[in-house]
């Protein structure tokens, strides 16, 4: 499916997508961030964490994916590939707008500060927000009225409207996959698809209006986060969801039958995060397909994410090299097999329809030399993280490239202080755990009590462009702070810093950090 790639002369063309000086960034997603409405959000809990960014001298910021979550409330699991998590809309924004008052909005001020409770959040949430666009109509002035339309105009046809009745059908089925609904909608027949939109006319508007208040405020974020010199750096999963209203509009993109039944699925064989490697279960991509069209969605996929984000990692960039087939039904990945993926005409084709691709490939796990070869032929930044790097008695800093991202650890790793300490669930034996800490100590020269700043510094003083920290890092947490751990669906991506964490002494010893290290 592609041709031999080679390096030499393409990669010196593209400029990297990087600062041009070394930078300092921090990793947090929007619903981990301070309020008091049961979850962070793009609105003013946003805009008050940048504020505290630029106290803290940080210049980039890196979040998980933002579309609207379902089982699990996994971020890599979304409902849409353009939708936004309307979980993560700021409620002050609505009542400075008058669409909600503060009355209203005090069912979400008894939820806890210190994590998120989805099942408590989300129908309070959701009524609260349906409240708000009910209202729309009738208190939103004519400037609003006129970018909703324009909205509707940008959007409608390429996922919106789609979207919008998935979501009505997937209520009105008690919120089952897709490919469980009534016959007549898994084959989306024309009249009963008809009789669905005209019946549930006000629902549908509601969930489009949502969708417009998501980008109004997003746009109001991104505005911000420019005037103050931060880059938005989002995450891309690389597959989709099967339960996904992409794959209930174009199942054609897909490795699945007319009833929505995929023949493989996607995961990676046994790794560091798990022995029997990770069952992820999306439904395959039909690279064929994608290819006879020119690879239309994935170019618009791209163009969306890009108008809101000034960076994107997309996730198991590998898979675009060759991705791991696991026979649906498998009850672990460990028996997959690798498949060659579209390679350099994809990227060729974005390219040409995008021009620069702000891409940063997430190259961790098996990395062949051809992966490498198609990440260097677009000259991509890659990335390293530290927890897996430092525990290498052969270790070198140096081998950093200045073409990446130095991470001290992902939203997938233990905090640093807990995995230096073998946290919860870590797979590693003892004596691997305590090897581990003896080559930490000894790279990093410094000692136990303050490991997660020494690990900071060695990720500062690399010679990665960009450098980014969780912010349980910052912080000094331990695993009791880890948002997410791979394999498992429970009791993930619900940890949440609290204000009075971001005080204006921390802000500035990681000011002072940053600066120490020339990252400023």
């Amino acid at each position: 499916m592609d041709d031999q790639l080679t390096t030499s002369g393409l990669a010196a063309e593209a400029p990297s997508i990087l600062p041009d000086t070394k930078k300092a960034g921090v990793g947090i997603h929007f619903a981990s961030l301070p309020g008091v409405y049961g979850i962070g959000g793009i609105g003013d809990s946003a805009l008050s964490f940048i504020d505290k960014l630029v106290e803290m001298d940080i210049h980039v910021w890196q979040f998980l994916p933002t579309g609207p979550t379902a089982y699990g409330d996994s971020p890599y699991q979304p409902l849409s590939a353009f939708a936004g998590n309307e979980m993560l809309i700021g409620i002050e924004p609505l009542i400075r707008l008058g669409l909600l008052n503060t009355g209203e909005a005090e069912g979400l001020t008894g939820l806890s500060t210190g994590y998120v409770d989805y099942g408590q959040l989300i129908p309070k949430k959701h009524a609260l927000l349906n409240r708000a666009a009910e209202r729309f109509s009738s208190v939103a002035d004519a400037g609003l009225q006129k970018a909703y339309k324009e909205f509707l105009e940008l959007h409608g046809d390429l996922w919106l409207n789609d979207y919008a009745v998935y979501r009505i059908l997937k209520s009105m089925h008690d919120e089952r996959p897709w490919p469980e609904w009534d016959r007549s909608f898994v084959h989306r027949d024309p009249a009963a698809m008809q009789q669905v939109e005209a019946s549930h006319r006000r629902a549908i508007e509601n969930i489009r209006i949502i969708q417009f208040l998501f980008d109004q405020q997003w746009q109001s974020l991104r505005q911000y986060a420019r005037e103050n010199d931060i880059l938005l750096f989002g995450d891309m999963p690389i597959y989709i969801a099967l339960d996904s209203a992409d794959a209930w509009a174009h199942p054609e993109i897909l490795m699945i039958d007319e009833d929505g039944r995929p023949s493989h699925i996607a995961g990676v064989p046994p790794d560091y995060f798990s022995e029997d490697g990770q069952l992820w279960g999306n439904p395959l991509y039909d690279w064929s397909y994608h290819e006879s069209n020119g690879y239309q969605w994935w170019i618009e996929r791209i163009q969306h994410a890009t108008a809101q984000m000034d960076l994107v990692r997309i996730d198991h960039f590998r898979g675009f090299e060759a991705f791991w087939s696991i026979e649906f039904g498998a009850a672990t990945a460990r028996d997959g097999k690798w498949i060659p993926g579209p390679g350099a005409a994809l990227f060729d084709a974005m390219k040409e329809a995008l021009g620069t691709l702000p891409i940063v490939a997430e190259d961790l796990g098996v990395i062949t030399p051809e992966v490498d070869a198609l990440r260097h032929r677009y000259n991509m930044p890659g990335m390293k993280v530290l927890q897996f790097e430092v525990g290498d008695p052969a270790f070198d800093l140096s081998g950093i490239d200045e073409n990446c991202v130095c991470y001290t650890g992902t939203h997938d790793n233990d905090t640093t202080v807990g995995w230096f300490n073998g946290g919860n669930g870590d797979i590693r034996s003892e004596p691997e755990i305590i090897d581990t800490r003896k080559n930490a100590l000894k790279v990093t020269g410094g000692k136990a009590e303050t490991i997660h700043l020494d690990m900071i510094r060695l990720s500062f003083i690399s010679q990665a462009r960009l450098a980014i920290v969780p912010m349980q890092d910052f912080l000094g947490l331990g695993s009791n702070a880890r948002l997410n751990t791979p394999g498992t669906t429970s009791n993930n991506w619900r940890w949440r810093v609290k204000e009075e964490q971001l005080s204006p002494e921390f802000c500035k010893s990681v000011s002072d950090l940053i600066e120490e290290t020339a990252r400023s």
